[in-house]
């Protein structure tokens, strides 16, 4: 009995769920969902700290003093911020040849396999080689796209995201 009121009491001790802490890389609109033209209800700046609730696809729901919502995953470190080094050491890490030695890299993949498929992934050589089968050459093309009577067009950019 004894037992099991120290086991209840160290459990009601602990916090019920520690939230992941991030950091904003850049500012950001914060969106009330996870869609890129969502109402934006505030923003992030550089360095603002957001409690991460949630994630969706490329996108982390938090929580901020500026608001709470959706800001897509790529605007955030997970984590405290790093203090940022200076070009000085940037350029003789690149001159040493240790730019990377001892540096951790974040990526981020958002569309196509999940976690268990990644895992389960097996190289197939044969594959890899129908699939660079399929590509051509720029006069390939160019000569494709005039037998279907095509015409090149130029497009801008499109404009920078909210």
């Amino acid at each position: 009995m004894i037992r099991l009121g120290l086991v209840l009491g160290a459990l009601l001790a602990m916090p019920a769920h520690a939230a992941e802490t991030g950091t904003a890389l850049k500012a950001d609109a914060i969106k009330a969902e996870p869609f890129r033209d969502a109402k934006t209800v505030a923003t992030l700046a550089a360095g603002d700290k957001v409690e991460i609730v949630k994630k969706n696809g490329g996108w982390l729901q938090v929580k901020s003093a500026k608001g709470n919502g959706w800001v897509r995953m790529l605007s955030v470190r997970k984590g405290e911020a790093r203090k940022a080094t200076g070009d000085a050491a940037g350029l003789l890490g690149m001159a040493s040849g240790r730019a990377g030695t001892g540096k951790v890299v974040a990526t981020t993949g958002i569309r196509g396999l999940n976690e268990e498929e990644l895992k389960s992934a097996q190289f197939n050589e044969a594959e890899l080689k129908r699939a660079e089968s399929y590509a051509t050459g720029k006069p390939e093309a160019q000569k494709f796209a005039a037998q279907g009577r095509l015409a090149a067009r130029q497009f801008d950019y499109l404009p920078a995201p909210e």
